[in-house]
């Protein structure tokens, strides 16, 4: 009886293979038999008995990936002739649900809907003139009007379903559109190349609607796909196009292009998705990210080097990067066909690589912000304008140390980032720690000098020991310092030379620049002067340099003459002296020297002069002959000893 069940059940399913019967018929004659008792005891012990198991495969990931890709392209080059059929019979269902429920057919729906919004549209145009600013928020309020009447209309009304769905993803579309080209209108490119930008948005938009409404309008998913490739073809040739008819660059360059785009749209074919971004960033990208910056610079107004500045500017093209990089972790997850599901590996070293980005770009922005501040700081002061005492020296110290603080900030900054890196690659930072400190141990015992230098270095910063801009002497070197390093600091002699010297030969320093200086002078006068007058006479050229509106905020303490120093040989020795700023007393100096000269000459005072006094006397002659005599008696004696 079982096996007569199953014969009758392949006869029938044979004879229904063949007869010309309604399929509901079928659908009958097949449900009958299940119900048999006979066949569904048959049944039941063929669940029960377990299968033969089944012949695994041992094939690689990839050789999976590849037949998969190889299946599902077969797949949609079968699909294409069945394109118009498809979209034909989702286009009669869609009008069939429409008209079933009292409503008009779709298309003529969707063109009232925008020929309302236009409407009002242009009723708005024609009474708002208010403001004729060129500016995007201007230029998309009518486009925010045009969509707003259609959203009413469309959520006033209850609409069959296939009706809703086509007509929610076309509106949007449409709206979309309109806000791209909107934004593309307002760049400043040539004519042609925002007509191309318009026809390639136009395109790109429309095959994204129609790939959106395969699934809800009953579209076999790989007729969807074929669309979605014959839109594909269109796009590559208009960028093609675009690209031999705007970019002037030579033929070999396009050429080269050309064939990446190839390259690129075919990575898209063979749902590498992520690969296919990856080519889209390299090409669109930088010119992207300089429209950004050039965007934000226009906004802000403040200094170049202003934090604000910097955190706009370069913030705003963090920001694109970022979104760039989500926009790719989030294909990469959600594409089935991805490389990056075939190994953990590479999986791992894929987002870490992103990841890696994203803190490259952070520790870009702390370092472009430090900078900047630094910067600031460092700042000089306009010419001409005199600063505190406390404020100079503030400046100075800022001037010394800032530098430093910058170039050691870089270094953490930068190996931080990379030892962060390296962490979201998969890279055990643990032993490259330790390591690092067994040969910085290591290169410490075989640098000593370097260390030193380093560490007196930090010492003579911490003593503040000497600033940019003050002149020193240290042992024989001696200069204006100009600038550090780690180890060495730079000094510029004043008759040009430049010593660069490591902080550990310095030893002791002699900074002439710091606080003020008292600057002492001696002049010889004849024995004759009287010292009296020559001290008024100092008296008053001191007054009178103080009184000197370029050299008066010189002085702390005005020129005065301390009195005689010393008998010399050929007259009285006079010092004077005098407290000013570091720096400026040799100018000073010659400033007095001038004046003194030509006051003690208006005055009667000489200078001392060496002089030889020749008498003409007999005592003289008779005193000049004995000296001669002497001399050669002395001579003689001398010889015959």
């Amino acid at each position: 009886m079982r096996w007569l069940a199953v014969s009758l059940l392949f006869v029938c399913l044979a004879v229904a293979a063949n007869a010309q019967t309604p399929p509901q018929q079928k659908i009958d004659d097949l449900v009958r038999l299940l119900q048999d008792p006979d066949v569904k005891s048959w049944l039941d012990t063929r669940t029960l008995s377990p299968a033969p198991p089944a012949e695994v495969k041992s094939e690689s990931d990839l050789a999976a990936w590849e037949a998969s890709t190889r299946s599902r392209i077969d797949g949609i080059l079968a699909a294409i002739p069945h394109i118009p059929g498809e979209l034909a019979t989702a286009f009669s269902r869609t009008r069939q649900d429409a008209i079933s429920h009292g409503y008009a057919p779709v298309l003529a729906i969707l063109a009232g809907l925008i020929a309302a919004g236009t409407a009002v549209e242009w009723q708005f145009r024609q009474r708002w003139k208010a403001s004729t600013a060129n500016t995007a928020a201007v230029r998309l309020l009518p486009v925010a009007v045009f969509a707003a009447v259609m959203a009413i209309l469309f959520f006033a009304v209850e609409w069959p379903p296939l009706v809703r769905i086509v007509l929610l993803v076309f509106l949007i579309a449409l709206v979309v559109y309109r806000v791209l080209s909107t934004l593309v209108g307002l760049a400043a490119l040539r004519p042609a190349v925002r007509l191309r930008i318009k026809l390639f948005a136009l395109v790109l938009i429309f095959a994204c609607a129609a790939a959106s409404l395969g699934a809800p309008l009953s579209v076999d998913p790989m007729v969807t796909s074929a669309i979605s490739y014959c839109f594909s073809v269109v796009l590559l040739m208009l960028s093609v196009e675009a690209l031999w008819a705007t970019v002037d660059r030579p033929l070999r360059t396009k050429l080269a292009l050309a064939i990446f785009l190839v390259a690129v749209w075919a990575l898209w074919c063979l749902g590498l998705k992520g690969l296919f971004w990856l080519g889209v960033y390299a090409l669109l990208l930088p010119g992207i990210l300089r429209a950004v910056g050039r965007a934000a610079e226009a906004m802000i107004s403040s200094e170049p080097d202003s934090a604000r500045r910097v955190l706009v500017v370069r913030g705003s093209r963090s920001a694109v990067v970022v979104l760039a990089v989500a926009w790719l972790a989030l294909v990469w997850r959600v594409n089935p066909n991805s490389l990056t599901h075939l190994d953990p590996a590479i999986e791992a070293i894929a987002y870490g690589l992103l990841k890696s980005v994203v803190v490259l770009l952070v520790a870009d922005l702390a370092w472009h912000l430090a900078r900047s501040w630094i910067d600031r700081a460092l700042a000089t002061v306009p010419e001409g304008a005199v600063l505190p005492p406390a404020e100079a020296a503030r400046r100075a110290r800022l001037h010394t140390l800032l530098p430093i603080f910058r170039n050691v900030l870089a270094v953490m900054v930068a190996v931080m980032a990379g030892l962060i890196v390296l962490a979201q690659l998969g890279v055990e930072i643990g032993p490259l720690l330790a390591g690092a400190g067994i040969f910085g141990v290591a290169l410490g015992f075989g640098s000593q000098t370097l260390v030193k230098d380093v560490i007196s270095g930090i010492f003579y910063m911490l003593d503040d020991a000497f600033r940019v801009g003050e002149y020193i002497q240290a042992k024989s070197y001696m200069g204006t310092v100009e600038g550090f390093s780690l180890r060495s600091v730079r000094l510029r002699h004043h008759r040009g030379p430049v010593f660069t010297v490591p902080f550990g030969e310095l030893g002791a320093v002699e900074n002439m620049s710091r606080d003020w200086v008292i600057d002492k002078f001696r002049i010889s006068v004849g024995y004759d002067t009287d010292i009296e007058k020559a001290r008024k006479i100092a008296k008053s050229i001191g007054a009178e340099l103080l009184a000197d509106a370029e050299l008066g905020p010189l002085f702390i303490q005005p020129l005065k003459m301390k009195g005689v120093e010393e008998f010399g040989d050929y007259g009285i020795v006079l010092s004077f002296a005098m407290t000013t700023v570091p720096g400026q007393q040799t100018f000073i100096r010659r400033k007095a020297y001038a004046m003194i000269r030509d006051a003690f000459q208006q005055n009667g005072i000489e200078f001392a002069q060496p002089s030889v006094q020749v008498g003409g006397d007999e005592r003289s002659a008779v005193a000049a002959a004995t000296t001669v005599r002497a001399a050669a008696e002395a001579k003689t004696q001398a010889a015959g000893g």
